[in-house]
């Protein structure tokens, strides 16, 4: 199952992607708040999708690859899509000199998008 961690207003929070086929609702975004001990606590479906690259921007948007990437706010919901010309994407990130370009990687190519939002750093 991929994962994303991502520390919020001093609060490590931990996303990760459901994919199997043996769980009853596959395909959607999971958020847990991670303990001090390491725990997992106050799980949430944060999107009904699946996913296999996440990234998060500095104002706390996670974009999420799949079919193009799909960007959602803090809360879930959906807030932008970006449609790439290729079957799949597969991973996303920031980067560049000022974090201000989305990498997308597909499944033949390499994209980039200059941003008005920065990654996190």
């Amino acid at each position: 199952m991929p994962t994303f961690y991502y520390i919020c207003n001093k609060k490590l929070r931990r996303w990760a992607a459901s994919q199997q086929k043996a769980e009853a609702k596959a395909n959607r975004i999971l958020k847990y708040d991670i303990q001090t001990d390491g725990s997992l606590s106050n799980r949430q479906v944060f999107a009904d999708m699946g996913s296999n690259g996440m990234t998060i921007d500095d104002r706390g948007n996670i974009y999420l690859t799949g079919d193009g990437v799909t960007v959602f706010d803090k809360t879930g919901q959906q807030i932008a899509h970006f449609p790439i010309p290729e079957d799949w994407t597969a991973n996303v990130c920031f980067g560049g000199k000022e974090r201000n370009i989305l990498f997308i990687t597909a499944s033949k190519s390499v994209y980039t998008l200059k941003m008005l939002v920065h990654g996190v750093q």
